[in-house]
């Protein structure tokens, strides 16, 4: 089979990869499709993020989805051509974190296509792949793009989760890249009252627009757009943060009622805050980082047709244009969502 595997930045290679057989409780998934995520990205274009650098060649990829291809011994409620979403979390259960409910924060954490152990976690985006079936979700009724979008949609809800209590609550999303435009889906999924979504791109503020957003503000055209919600104290009771650029989260504050919650899941680097501003708001900064149960709401959202993530799929290449597939999701006035196709 192949395999997209990144070597140093801008050196992606389609490469064949060792086939493997399922084992005990495993299953054979022939990949169907792939979206490149924001950490792809981080490898592709710099060899990693922070002090998170590649050392080793590394198959990318986390979002993915595919068919049953093969069953392991002792695997029930999967058929062979099953079309599962492929949970790319793999928490060892037995360590402290694991043990006290907070299996995202796992010592011993396999993730798909990660950099921070080595040797590194080889990630998804290859023909075929064995996991186990305790990973794989059946995804009935979805098409194998929208199967794939379980992964970041299960952030935006692990991050809805964080937020707390949403209903009839008037919610702040800045940063409308794919976890911006899914925060907002799951903000009214979970009972917001209303919304408004910021953004440098007019594009990405379409998509929030269409997904729910009552108004959108693109912070370049209108820089003064928030100013709307500063009197009072404040007027929004939540803010996701998907930008992760500190001049977003800087002004959004300024916006925030007294005791509203902050919550903090774009990753983009360290920030400087106003600390004397979330102290005399006594604002809650609640950071949140990946997710794990919510992988199997997130299938169940989409499956039932409570949350459409389809219209945020808007560019689908083959793994033989791979290079370019990654040239484009990095194109934020084009692409919402790039994902690869290798069926």
């Amino acid at each position: 089979m192949r395999a997209l595997v990144i070597h140093a930045p801008k050196d992606l290679r389609t490469e064949d990869w060792q086939d493997e057989a399922p084992g005990e409780g495993q299953v054979l998934i022939r990949t169907e499709a792939g979206g490149i995520c924001g950490s792809d990205l981080h490898y592709y274009n710099h060899g990693g993020f922070g002090p998170v650098k590649i050392k080793e060649p590394m198959v990318l990829g986390h979002e993915v989805s595919g068919r049953v291809a093969e069953l392991g011994s002792g695997v029930e409620g999967l058929s062979v051509g099953d079309l599962v979403s492929i949970n790319p979390s793999r928490p060892c259960g037995s360590c402290a974190y694991c043990l006290e409910g907070a299996p995202n924060h796992c010592l011993n954490m396999r993730f798909y296509g990660s950099a921070m152990p080595f040797p590194h976690i080889q990630g998804a985006f290859r023909q075929a792949l064995v996991a186990d079936a305790a990973q794989c979700v059946k995804a009935d009724g979805l098409t194998a793009g929208e199967a794939a979008m379980a992964e970041p949609l299960s952030v935006a809800l692990h991050a809805t989760r964080r937020a707390g209590d949403l209903l009839g609550k008037r919610v702040l999303v800045t940063g409308c890249g794919p976890i911006g435009v899914l925060a907002v889906l799951s903000a009214r999924r979970a009972g917001a009252a209303e919304i408004v979504a910021t953004d440098l791109e007019d594009k990405a503020l379409s998509h929030a627009a269409k997904s729910g957003a009552d108004r959108t503000i693109n912070v370049v055209s209108e820089p003064d757009g928030l100013g709307d919600y500063a009197g009072g104290k404040g007027y929004f009771d939540v803010l996701y943060e998907a930008s992760g650029a500190q001049p977003a989260l800087v002004s959004a504050l300024a916006v925030m009622r007294p005791r509203g919650v902050v919550v903090q899941l774009g990753m983009g680097g360290d920030m400087t805050l106003p600390m004397m501003q979330i102290t005399g708001k006594e604002l809650e900064l609640r950071g949140s980082f990946r997710f794990h149960e919510e992988f199997f709401l997130a299938v169940e959202l989409m499956s039932k047709g409570l949350i459409d993530v389809k219209p945020l799929i808007t560019h689908t290449l083959g793994i033989d244009d791979a290079i370019e597939a990654f040239e484009l999701a990095g194109d934020r006035s084009q692409v919402m969502k790039a994902q690869i196709a290798f069926a």
